[in-house]
């Protein structure tokens, strides 16, 4: 009875930690790295949308290939758990380089971003599909395993919080380049602010607190190409040379209201501590959890099987479909956020606020995922999740630079039901491994788990895609202030209605998922007693 035993909290934290370290990982790439590429790294947002495309073309084979691996895993520590171990320090290294930005040419930030990017995609499976086929072999019970399901998200959604809630803070923080900053009334409104620092700065980036004032290089002529008065102008310093503007609409301004931040050291820095916190997390993980699911021990390893199994597998082939569905949904979101509240709302570290509200809007849905789904079905509960999910998202197409409130509001609501999307997957894909052992009497869990990976990231590219050809379309460009208000309407599109009409798409595929609870109940029966006789 080993395999149905009720798994202890400890054992469910530290699973649950995991994905805390993948997501400080995968939610401050999906979050941040966007942004780095354009606005800080200098790539054009169509280079950036074709990179993370590309990228994902080997992923499809590379998730396979590391579930057949764990699969034939061998090792006193299990099939999946020594992954974990043996990818930690790796993939917090990966994540540090891509946010490291060296002196390159062009071609050679490109070549760069690419190496490093698809670098990170591949750790990030090593470590991922082990670390999700570990939860469907701690146990045999899915009832348990759907508990166990929301423990996860609890902990995804909370590393996701640190690094979405955090960065920014640490961003300002690191970016800090002690400026001498001189301030002089003109008018009611208007100043001349005079900047400079001892040492050369690559990209900087300069506001006011609120982010209401509008900037003017002083000298150029008003209105020329590159000087259309904007909340924040971004430009590269020299040491101890002076930089002026003209700087107009808001009240007693004064040095303190003036915020410079370097963006390159900040944004490098601030993921330097959370790769280390990532590999902390990741140790714990290890060494907290244990697997007790094991194939039948009549089974061979026979590739050619598994493989037909696989795709005979109607449960695995939706949920491939749908995976991929909701993680472009989440991914688009997640993508456009911080540009969003960087040049649409004028406040990028009110994006910091925004991100930690969905993220406890996240954790609570996770939490009444498992006696939701108890109750409802999880297939049913997924598709009302969706539609709901969507429908109010929909609505920030209606919100203007000044409607925080319902910004707030539409986002967290949104992001409530959004958190199922994830926590009902993962448990379904250990459903679904149920299901080929129910019908084929063979057990393949890191092969049916490649399909979260693969959803996950494959999703994540396609999400870069579109976020990259539609602002693109726009004439987005992340370092030229006049370009970023032209592309306004493709912003708010990305953040309203286009995540919106995929969610529409999945519900209508998720009615085709046939594991009903009756049926689950049968397998799980079913399986228990087979294993008893073993």
């Amino acid at each position: 009875m080993s395999e149905i035993k009720k798994l202890s909290l400890k054992e469910k934290i530290g699973y649950a930690l995991g994905d805390g370290a993948a997501n400080i990982a995968w939610r401050g790439v999906a979050t941040f790295l966007f942004i780095f590429y354009t606005d800080v790294f200098g790539l054009s947002p169509v280079t950036v949308g074709m990179l993370m495309l590309v990228a994902r073309f080997s992923d499809g084979i590379s998730d396979v290939l590391m579930g057949i691996i764990g699969d034939r895993t061998k090792s006193k520590y299990g099939k999946f758990r020594p992954w974990i171990l043996w990818t930690a320090i790796p993939l917090a290294a990966i994540l540090s380089l891509l946010f490291t930005s060296p002196d390159l040419s062009s071609t050679g930030k490109i070549i760069y971003a690419y190496i490093t990017y698809i670098f990170f995609t591949l750790i990030y499976t090593a470590n991922n599909i082990p670390y999700g086929a570990l939860m469907a072999v701690m146990t045999g019970d899915d009832k348990e395993r759907t508990s166990l399901g929301s423990f996860r998200m609890v902990g995804a959604f909370g590393g996701g919080m640190l690094v979405q809630g955090a960065l920014l803070f640490l961003v300002a923080y690191y970016g800090n380049i002690n400026p001498d900053i001189e301030v002089s009334k003109l008018e009611n409104e208007k100043y001349r602010v005079t900047v400079s620092t001892s040492k050369d700065v690559d990209n900087v980036n300069i506001k006011t607190e609120d982010g209401i004032a509008e900037f003017i290089w002083d000298g150029t002529e008003l209105n020329s190409e590159e000087n259309i008065p904007t909340n924040r102008k971004s430009f590269s310093m020299e040491a101890n040379k002076e930089y002026a503007f003209i700087v107009e609409g808001e009240n007693n301004l004064s040095e303190s209201n003036i915020f410079i931040i370097d963006q390159k050291e900040g944004y490098s820095n601030s993921m330097y501590i959370m790769s280390v916190l990532l590999a902390i997390l990741m140790f714990i993980t290890f060494y907290t959890t244990k697997e007790r699911v094991q194939p039948p021990k009549t089974q061979k390893n026979n590739l050619k099987k598994d493989f037909k199994d696989l795709i005979s597998n109607k449960p695995w082939l939706v949920l491939l479909v749908i995976g991929l569905l909701f993680n472009i949904y989440n991914s688009i979101k997640q993508g456009i956020v911080i540009i969003y509240f960087t040049h649409y709302l004028n406040n990028q570290l009110l994006a910091a606020s925004f991100l930690i509200g969905l993220m406890l809007a996240s954790v609570l849905g996770a939490m009444v995922t498992a006696p939701l789904g108890n109750k409802l079905g999880k297939r049913n509960l997924f598709i009302y999740a969706l539609l709901f999910s969507g429908g109010v998202n929909a609505l920030l197409m209606f919100c203007g630079p000044t409607d925080i409130e319902a910004i707030f509001a539409i986002g967290i609501v949104s992001e409530f039901a959004a958190a199922m999307f994830p926590t009902l997957f993962f448990v379904m894909l250990g459903d679904a491994a149920d299901y080929s052992e129910f019908k084929n009497g063979r057990r393949a869990t890191g092969l049916i788990y490649s399909a979260g990976s693969f959803a996950t990231k494959f999703g994540g590219g396609i999400a870069g895609a579109i976020i990259g050809l539609i602002l693109g379309a726009y004439h987005y460009n992340g370092q030229d202030t006049a370009s970023i208000q032209g592309a306004f309407p493709g912003i708010i599109m990305l953040m309203s209605w286009v995540p919106a009409i995929i969610t529409v798409i999945a519900a209508g595929l998720m009615f085709l998922y046939p594991l009903t609870q009756k049926k689950l109940n049968e397998i799980t029966l079913e399986l228990n007693t087979r294993r008893l006789k073993e």
